[in-house]
């Protein structure tokens, strides 16, 4: 069997791939976020050209890759902390130390679907960190840096992009947006900002907004606080840098909420943007499940989540033509999550 792990930094994703003896099977590679799909068609042709199974291990601070990887229907595993040495302040450990992990013990690792995403398996910890972590939230509420919707008597609604950009899938949603003359705020991740900063260029020159999304898409519970006021802080940074802003607003991964990362943004940042409607466009139901969902749930006032980075978003493009013509047949005005937070709301 061959092992492949994935390790993120800064400036990317590097790929170790060992046999059962720890043998390198080939050299290791490294690939820029933008690059994503070629190293997911990469892993296919290995394993389709392999006589060997081959099982892809990343970490539970890596949310970026898994939903590309599961859709290409390869093996995806996942390494918790308990199972792994500690990892640096910013960054995975390294690429070999998660193929080995697999190698030893393949049985430790959780393996993911694309139903699950990166939090396949983890739904105690997550319940336990927004448990742990209400006292926090209703303070960041009480202060006005809490929202998940806007006022009920307005007819406003924010439709919002989480995960990208992407090299080809947000080009495409800025298209549709312009077709319709709609605004959106995208939720882009550090990681993606750094390798494709023309494609955040266009969402702000389109009259898009934009908020923070973490630098790599990491589980939080499995964050110290240090580690997420990092991770918060350099996707700032790179937004700052491609755009000259930083973004206002901020949205966590899977929705997670700790102690931790709230009591981080108590102490000063972006306020803290969820959704009261959730597309499931991250489970790929096919187009019509996600423009359905949304029509049925949607209400005034509403943040509407969908995607259009991290992992295969196709179905998300062809849903949202139909989720703007039901909006706009019922006659919802589209504003930014900006201008959501800015209203007071019955929260």
């Amino acid at each position: 069997m061959l092992y492949a792990g994935i390790a993120w930094s800064a400036e990317g994703y590097d790929v170790e791939i060992v046999d059962d003896a720890g043998v390198r099977a080939l050299a290791p590679t490294h690939w820029s976020a933008d690059r994503v799909p070629e190293l997911t068609a990469w892993l296919e042709r290995i394993v389709r050209h392999s006589a060997e199974p081959c099982a892809v291990v990343v970490d539970s601070t890596n949310g970026l890759v898994d939903g590309s990887l599961t859709a290409a229907g390869l093996d995806v595993r996942r390494a918790d902390p308990w199972v792994l040495p500690d990892r640096p302040e910013f960054g995975s450990v390294p690429a070999r130390t998660l193929a080995d992990r697999a190698r030893r013990d393949l049985m430790s690792l959780s393996p993911l679907t694309a139903e699950g995403g990166g939090q396949t398996g983890r739904d105690d910890d997550y319940h336990d960190g927004i448990r742990r972590g209400a006292g926090a939230e209703a303070e960041l509420t009480r202060r006005g840096r809490c929202f998940r919707h806007g006022p009920r008597d307005r007819r406003e609604i924010a439709l919002t992009f989480d995960d990208g950009p992407d090299p080809v899938l947000t080009g495409e949603v800025l298209a549709i947006l312009a077709r319709y003359g709609v605004s959106a705020t995208f939720f882009c991740v550090g990681l993606h900002v750094a390798a494709l900063p023309d494609e955040v260029r266009r969402i702000v020159d389109a009259g898009h907004s934009l908020g923070n999304h973490t630098w790599s898409h990491p589980f939080l519970p499995d964050l110290t606080a240090r580690q997420f006021r990092i991770q918060l802080d350099r996707t700032g940074e790179a937004v700052e840098r491609a755009v000259g802003f930083v973004p206002t607003v901020f949205r966590p991964p899977y929705g997670c909420r700790t102690p931790e990362s709230l009591a981080e943004l108590l102490a000063g940042g972006p306020a803290l943007a969820l959704w009261d409607v959730d597309s499931w466009d991250w489970a790929r139901p096919g187009p019509e499940k996600i423009t359905s969902t949304v029509l049925e749930h949607v209400r005034p006032g509403s943040m509407i989540l969908m995607h259009d980075g991290g992992g295969d978003r196709r179905q998300s493009v062809q849903a949202l033509p139909g989720v703007i013509e039901g909006l706009l047949a019922r006659d919802y005005r589209f504003v930014s999550a900006d201008a959501l937070a800015a209203r007071p709301a019955d929260r």
